[in-house]
């Protein structure tokens, strides 16, 4: 592939139609910067020209690959508005399995097509800084009003459970005990510790449907939460998988084996009952769906071993079938 100037790069990018699949083509990762829901793209030096202005652009814009993602959705988002497409309008607020900057097409990706969707979603963002520290979501929905907004989706939790900490460490490594023979996976986690984690995530969960509830028009309005997939630890002879952003093993098989956990059985064990207990909470916070308003869409079971790109996301085609799941839920819904 030739190289291409940044110039020409940056026509590209900020061109909403011109699809993430061909601005692909010119990114890379920053594999030390990448964290498990938080893959850094940049342009890759050896097909794009980068002038030392150009490497103050990038490095200028904080989580660069997520800045241009959003201009990029919010932009197609109006565009289309503009030219008169009607389809039910959506707010999605979320981390990497609702936004994944080019490199995956993510479960919003496949949902455009039949929806318009009004994205603020960042990889890497975690539900307390949707929820807490910077929320977002009520802002862009009440602007939405205009368009009849018909349903909110939110994606949080994954750092909490098989992610990272605000430093960086993986969660894993709080949350499961050192291994011993004859155990089982639920033996294997620290219950106490996991009840904190949830018990808070709970708390955040609850506090952003009050805040949507607290608005006389969002007393109904559907709101869809989700708990991902039965994550495969990396790094067993034969895994396929060697994405750009991350070693095989970095969030979840290398913590596992750093507590003498190394069955690959035990292993998945572990983090079903991860993953198991996080839609507990989950469907906790839902209750009855008919009369919250609130649908946890689980899609526990949809991704085999060969539909994951990594450890924790599924490859463009397998989320398809994720967003398929989303959209059955939806369309009830609305």
């Amino acid at each position: 592939m030739a190289k291409i100037s940044y110039q020409e790069f940056k026509q590209k990018l900020m061109d909403p139609e011109v699809p993430d699949s061909e601005i692909a083509k010119y990114l890379t990762a920053d594999r030390q910067a990448s964290g498990p829901f938080d893959p850094r793209i940049e342009p890759d030096p050896q097909k794009v020209e980068m002038p030392i202005e150009a490497q103050m652009d990038v490095e200028s814009a904080i989580r660069w690959g997520n800045a241009i993602c959003r201009w990029r959705r919010q932009q197609a988002f109006q565009n289309r508005i503009a030219s008169g497409i009607r389809k039910p309008v959506l707010v999605s607020e979320g981390d990497s399995w609702h936004q994944f900057p080019f490199l995956i097409d993510d479960v919003i990706d496949h949902l455009n097509p039949d929806y318009l969707i009004w994205s603020l979603d960042a990889a890497g963002d975690t539900a307390d800084n949707m929820v807490n520290r910077n929320p977002e979501y009520m802002k862009a929905l009440v602007q939405q009003k205009a368009n009849k907004v018909k349903g909110f989706l939110f994606s949080g939790a994954g750092n909490d459970v098989i992610g990272e900490d605000l430093l960086g460490n993986p969660v894993l490594a709080t949350l499961v005990k050192q291994f011993q023979a004859g155990k089982d996976a639920a033996w294997h986690i620290d219950k106490a510790k996991l009840a904190n984690v949830l018990t808070q995530l709970e708390k955040d969960y609850r506090k952003l449907v009050e805040t949507v509830r607290s608005d006389e028009d969002f007393k109904k309005l559907p709101i869809f939460i989700h708990g991902y997939d039965y994550a495969i630890p990396g790094g067993f002879p034969g895994d396929k998988r060697h994405p750009v952003y991350a070693k095989q093993d970095e969030w979840l098989g290398a913590p596992l084996k750093d507590k003498g956990i190394v069955d690959l059985q035990l292993q998945r064990g572990i983090v079903r009952v991860l993953i198991d207990a996080l839609y507990d909470m989950l469907h906790n916070v839902a209750g009855n769906s008919k009369q919250s308003f609130v649908y946890v869409v689980d899609v526990r079971g949809e991704l085999k071993e060969d539909d994951w790109a990594d450890e924790i996301h599924a490859t463009s085609k397998a989320f398809g079938g994720v967003a398929a799941r989303f959209k059955k839920v939806i369309d009830q819904a609305i």
